[in-house]
């Protein structure tokens, strides 16, 4: 994305929103307060319409979308903060998410990665908490919070400020975990990746097969910090794809069989973890709730 950046906490943090402040460790199975419902009973019966049913509006807003597998394709560009909300038992794990949005197609049919995208988020200050986010085809998650980000070929993808915590990340086959689309070097983009754990799908054999990135423009910049990196990745980290690219590229503190750097390619040196206030600005305790 060029212009402003986006800013997304994609981790067990949520927006400050009209939405009440959840205490640790509690199931959600209702709407917290000022939300807007989907469901059978809800509001609206797709979370497509509820976002539409936003409008223009600029007030901070929050949906709450029931139990359910919801076939949709998403563009998320609301203009004020916004908060997706899941069905569960405990909000401090993905495990019992209850809510799937789920979308197939590939890239080259789509025409891109970015029409591939199962959730494309356009807009400034976003999460989504408690929700998996899937499209088997290779694009994943743009945003999620306490989830389960499944997929294969550069299924993290785009230009946007964006922080993972406690996140398991699961490749369901061989490629490429991001693609970060930073060319510029004023862009303040990043990926962190704290504190996730990297899998393979339950059943699949995908040793050495999986790259932690590949640049989708020319100035990626990703970190992995504190996660653990099993031996599904490929011992040399990260892979090509941009002409030209000269990717920041970075790793902290991880651990696992897939975690030695003495082989890795295209790996810059850091001396410290990256911080949310690099990621997501000095204001980020502004918008994000500070519960989870």
């Amino acid at each position: 994305m060029h212009g402003s950046l986006l800013k997304l906490a994609l981790l067990s943090f949520s927006l400050a929103s009209s939405a009440a402040v959840l205490p640790r460790d509690t199931g959600r199975t209702s709407a917290p307060s000022g939300c807007s419902t989907v469901g059978t009973s809800g509001d609206y019966s797709t979370i497509g319409d509820a976002l539409t049913a936003l409008g223009p509006s600029t007030a901070d807003a929050c949906i709450y979308i029931a139990a359910g597998t919801y076939e949709e394709q998403l563009i998320i560009n609301y203009a004020g903060h916004l908060t997706l909300y899941g069905e569960t038992t405990d909000t401090q794990t993905y495990k019992q998410n209850t809510v799937t949005i789920t979308h197939t197609i590939s890239s080259p049919e789509a025409g891109s990665l970015d029409n591939s995208a199962t959730v494309n988020i356009k807009s400034d200050l976003v999460s989504v908490y408690n929700i998996n986010i899937a499209n088997g085809y290779g694009s994943g998650a743009q945003a999620t919070g306490v989830n389960i980000i499944p997929g294969a070929v550069d299924y993290i993808f785009g230009d946007a400020s964006v922080w993972f915590e406690n996140c398991d990340i699961v490749s369901n086959g061989a490629g490429y975990i991001t693609a970060m689309s930073r060319e510029t070097t004023s862009d303040t983009a990043w990926y962190a990746i704290d504190h996730c754990n990297i899998k393979a799908a339950s059943g699949v054999d995908l040793t050495g097969d999986v790259y932690l990135g590949r640049p989708w423009r020319v100035l990626a910049r990703v970190i992995y910090q504190y996660s653990v990196l099993p031996d599904i990745i490929n011992a040399k980290g990260w892979h090509s794809m941009a002409d030209g690219a000269t990717p920041l590229y970075y790793e902290f503190n991880n651990t696992g069989a897939g975690s030695d750097t003495s082989d890795r390619e295209y790996l810059s040196t850091i001396d410290a973890p990256v911080t949310k206030e690099t990621v997501l600005g000095d204001d980020y305790k502004n918008w994000v709730d500070l519960s989870y």
